[in-house]
C-alpha cells in the first residue's frame, strides 16, 4: 500500500483489511499506516517460514497459543533451534537461523519506529548489517509467564 500511495504521502488512513495476527498494531488501533506496517506482516510471515507453523494454533482442549510470544522469548534467551521447522530435523545453519529469527522479531515490534525499514531488513538478511537481539515487543510482554504462552513441541495440527 505504501508503494501505491507514493512518496508524497507519508501516512494514510484506511479501513482495516487483512488477516488478524498479521496486522500491525497501528491497523488495530486506528492509527495511520506507513511502509512499516508491511514490515510487521513480513516479520510474522518470516516466523512462519522458519517454524513451519501458523502464528496462532489450536493445540489442546480448544486452547490456542500465539507462536510469536514463544519465538520472542526463545530469541531473547538465545535458544533458536527450537523454533526451526521440525520437518527439517535440525538441519540448519544455527547462525543463519538466529539471524533470521532476530530479524523477524525486530519486524514485529509494536512501535513502528522500532521496526526496521524493508531495505534494512534486506541488508540484515544479506549479512551486510549486524542484527542485535531485539527486545520482546510490549504487547507480547504481557503474556510472558502466562501458561498460555507455552508452546508444545508437536502440536496436534501441523499444516
Amino acid at each position: 500500500m505504501a508503494k501505491l500511495l507514493g512518496r508524497d504521502f507519508s501516512r494514510a488512513l484506511t479501513t482495516m483489511r487483512g488477516t488478524s495476527g498479521y496486522l500491525a498494531p497501528e491497523w488495530i488501533s486506528g492509527l495511520p499506516i506507513t511502509c512499516k506496517t508491511d514490515v510487521y506482516s513480513y516479520g510474522m510471515m518470516l516466523l512462519e517460514i522458519i517454524s513451519g507453523r501458523r502464528n496462532a494454533e489450536k493445540f489442546k482442549e480448544g486452547k490456542f497459543t500465539y507462536f510469536p510470544i514463544f519465538a520472542a522469548i526463545k530469541v531473547s534467551e538465545g535458544d533458536v533451534m527450537c523454533l526451526l521447522d521440525s520437518r527439517l530435523e535440525g538441519q540448519a545453519d544455527v547462525e543463519q537461523l538466529s539471524r533470521a529469527c532476530k530479524i523477524a522479531c525486530w519486524c514485529i515490534q509494536d512501535a513502528e519506529d522500532d521496526r526496521p525499514m524493508m531495505g534494512q531488513v534486506v541488508h540484515m538478511l544479506e549479512n551486510v548489517m549486524d542484527v542485535e537481539i531485539p527486545h520482546i515487543p510490549r504487547s507480547l510482554e504481557n503474556y510472558v509467564g502466562m501458561e498460555d504462552c507455552s508452546y508444545s513441541a508437536k502440536p496436534d495440527n501441523l499444516f
